[in-house]
Order: structure tokens, then C-alpha cells, then sequence
């Protein structure tokens, strides 16, 4: 079974879905360490039935030598204040399921796993 994480994608094809990405409640903040980008993440602003205005992240990135130094936790919470100012009551995100890095640490900033994300390529 083929992985999403197994697809490239054109530098074209990136630009063109980042410029529409930009048009649907989408904003992306970043770390930056002089001239280094050493973080990222998206968000994408939704209200959803179950869990009111919400945002999902999305990438989350800290760079590897800046890892295990507390900045993704800070990172996280920057993430929370920004996104309750603009009236989110809820912070969802996707991990992939061989990532077992990333789940022990978003358990320990408080998420939990409601259910499974699924994907199918048309």
C-alpha cells in the first residue's frame, strides 16, 4: 500500500495549491531563527458540528536540532492564544500513524484521538 508521504509533487503543482490554499481560511506562522525558518505550521479556520469554530493544523515542523529544547510546546501555545483570539474553541490535527514521535507529544500537550483519517486519491 502506497503512503501519502510517498507522493512528490512539482514545485508548479505546490505553488499553484499554496496560492488557492490562501483563499480558503487558511494562515500559516512560522519560527524563524535569524534568516531560518526553524518552524511551521498551518491552519485551517472551519466550524465544524461537533466541535464549534475550530482550527486544524497542519504541518506541524520544528526543524530536528531545535527539537527536545520546549519550542514546539511554546510553539503550541502561541498557536492556542492566536487562534482563541480570532474565536476558536477547539484544536484538531492529523498524525500520521507511524509517527509515534509526534503522538506521545501531542498527548502530552492534551490532545486526544477521537477517530481514524482516511484518504482516497480520485
Amino acid at each position: 500500500m502506497q503512503k501519502f508521504t510517498d507522493y512528490k509533487f512539482a514545485d508548479e503543482v505546490l505553488e499553484s495549491r499554496f496560492l488557492e490554499m490562501a483563499k480558503q481560511n487558511y494562515e500559516c506562522a512560522v519560527i524563524v531563527n535569524k534568516d531560518n525558518i526553524i518552524g511551521i505550521c498551518g491552519m485551517w479556520f472551519c466550524t465544524r458540528h461537533y466541535s464549534g469554530r475550530s482550527v486544524e493544523l497542519d504541518h506541524v515542523y520544528i526543524d530536528d536540532s531545535y527539537q527536545n529544547e520546549g519550542l514546539g510546546s511554546r510553539f503550541l501555545q502561541w498557536i492556542y492564544d492566536y487562534v482563541t483570539q480570532k474565536g476558536c474553541d477547539t484544536v484538531e490535527l492529523n498524525t500520521y500513524v507511524q509517527n509515534n514521535k509526534s503522538h506521545k507529544f501531542y498527548y502530552n500537550q492534551g490532545f486526544n484521538i477521537l477517530g481514524y483519517h482516511f484518504l482516497k486519491k480520485l
